[in-house]
């Protein structure tokens, strides 16, 4: 029976811990890969566009997917041959179009088409992007690619158009693991799902959405990989890991990747930072003796060492033991961006 939690992180509504280090990073890697533009006088973004260098090397690998510039107010990512431009206000919009224009021309980029998505405060006011520059007859549905593996973008879809950027390390992390099965919790399209079945991990996805998970199985498809050993439920989480758990079902992985807040179907809502130690001491029911699960959160109230201290409450309630390790941000994405997240290796 899952324990429950008594809070372990009240302090936690604010941010905790040290800023994020780069100490366990790649050395001074940041003066390498940044090409740091000079801000027009009395702007306060930092301009940080990726070098061509670090764009070659991506074209190596075989990925056409990655963050090209971020500023304090927006921020610029690729998708193939069309570019998601992300802001906050119109000047940012103006700024980075400029900018952008700028370094296409320095890297010898070709853009076939540029979007446009601005960040609301809530999500509430989330709307799809919407196209600026390009030809309005092509199909607004695309395909990428990370590291031979392929995925399916849709600018129509919604605010989000289908791959987090931001996780493509833990990507590979997943798939350098090859875990016999996978619990993938929050899954939206599925991409964890995609790198551990590439590998020949059996895959269980969870989300709300079933367009979500209907776009899940065609990156499925889009890799060759049938469907036979993967199952995808449209349900709530929070409901469905007591009924895995029911079953004697055990995941030797397990990614825990959940919205800041969220409301399922039959009306109970999903706050991360006051529900996160219950969704994990409801996850550890389900670990193997030595599974790896991935905490992750795009809340700015919470960090790295946050994760861990609800991680650590977790292991005592349940008395199991466990260890802790960052994984390595993107080459793309600078210190203090993109999601927190941190492994957990139990024991």
């Amino acid at each position: 029976m899952t324990p429950t939690p008594e809070r372990a992180h009240g302090i936690l509504s604010k941010r905790s811990g040290p800023a994020r280090s780069r100490a366990h990073n790649q050395p001074a890697a940041e003066d390498r890969i940044w090409n740091k533009v000079e801000p027009q006088p009395r702007q306060r973004a930092s301009f940080k566009w990726i070098e061509p260098s670090v764009l070659r090397d991506f074209v190596a690998e075989h990925t056409d997917a990655h963050r090209l510039c971020t500023t304090d107010d927006g921020w610029v990512e690729r998708f193939g041959s069309d570019v998601l431009i992300s802001v906050k206000t119109e000047a940012a919009r103006e700024r980075l179009m400029t900018e952008l224009h700028l370094w296409a021309l320095a890297a010898n980029f070709k853009i076939s088409r540029v979007f446009l998505r601005h960040l609301p405060k809530q999500n509430a006011e989330r709307e799809a992007p919407r196209l600026i520059l390009g030809d309005a007859n092509t199909p607004l549905q695309s395909v990428v690619t990370e590291r031979f593996l392929r995925y399916a973008i849709d600018f129509a879809a919604g605010y989000s158009v289908g791959l987090f950027l931001d996780q493509r390390e833990n990507r590979r992390a997943l798939r350098q693991m090859t875990p016999a099965t996978l619990l993938n919790c929050f899954s939206y399209t599925c991409s964890f799902s995609v790198a551990a079945g590439s590998v020949g991990t059996r895959t269980v996805n969870i989300d709300l959405s079933k367009k979500s998970l209907a776009r899940g199985r065609e990156n499925f498809g889009l890799n060759g990989l049938p469907t036979e050993n993967h199952r995808f439920v449209a349900d709530d989480v929070m409901e469905v890991l007591p009924r895995l758990a029911r079953k004697g079902e055990r995941f030797d992985a397990i990614i825990l990747d959940p919205p800041t807040f969220s409301r399922a179907r039959k009306g109970r809502a999903f706050q991360v930072e006051q529900d996160f130690e219950t969704l994990l001491l409801a996850t550890l029911e389900v670990a193997e003796r030595n599974a790896r699960i991935l905490l992750s959160t795009n809340c700015s109230s919470l960090d790295e060492r946050a994760l861990e201290v609800m991680g650590r409450f977790c292991l005592k309630a349940t008395r199991r033991a466990g260890s802790f390790r960052s994984q390595p941000p993107p080459v793309d994405f600078p210190p203090e961006t993109g999601a927190r997240t941190i492994w957990l290796t139990l024991r």
